[in-house]
């Protein structure tokens, strides 16, 4: 089931977030000291965003948040956070869970979203090329910058 996630589920999508993160990262997840706990109970109760969960089994497998980019064009939202649990990759969760995004995009009236995902994260690279995002020739990454940034077009109601 996919649904919009909770505050009191915040510490079990950190969990969860954490665990994705240190798939990618070469030299181990890196200890950037943020509160995750307490950033995704913000994500999760801010007003102009959404987060969508995946719960199968009373487990929380999935995670993706989105809002309107701080700095963005009318009719863009961004994807800032989207893991799966490395122990549920391959059974096809990710590509519903960006269909479940793709939706809400579609139904709040976004024609464009972004992105920007870690260089080392080759594996989500893959993905989202295979969802149909593709490399944003308006923002090519700064020298030193660990990230690829991504746009994808909001397909129409057929």
């Amino acid at each position: 089931m996919i649904r919009t996630a909770l505050p009191a589920e915040a510490e079990r999508i950190a969990a969860l977030h954490r665990r994705a993160r240190s798939t990618y990262y070469p030299d181990g997840l890196p200890d950037d000291g943020i509160d995750w706990t307490a950033a995704w109970r913000g994500a999760v109760e801010r007003p102009d965003g959404q987060v969508l969960c995946v719960v199968e089994e009373g487990a929380i497998t999935g995670v993706a948040s989105f809002r309107p980019p701080e700095d963005g064009p009318a009719g863009t939202v961004k994807l800032y956070q989207f893991h799966i649990d490395p122990d549920r990759w391959r059974r096809g969760i990710g590509t519903a869970l960006h269909a479940a995004c793709v939706e809400r995009w579609r139904a709040g009236g976004r024609s464009r979203a972004v992105l920007d995902v870690h260089v080392d994260n080759r594996r989500a690279q893959v993905f989202y090329a295979r969802q149909g995002w593709l490399p944003d020739p308006a923002h090519p990454p700064a020298d030193g910058d660990h990230h690829l940034f991504l746009h994808f077009s909001v397909p129409p109601r057929e």
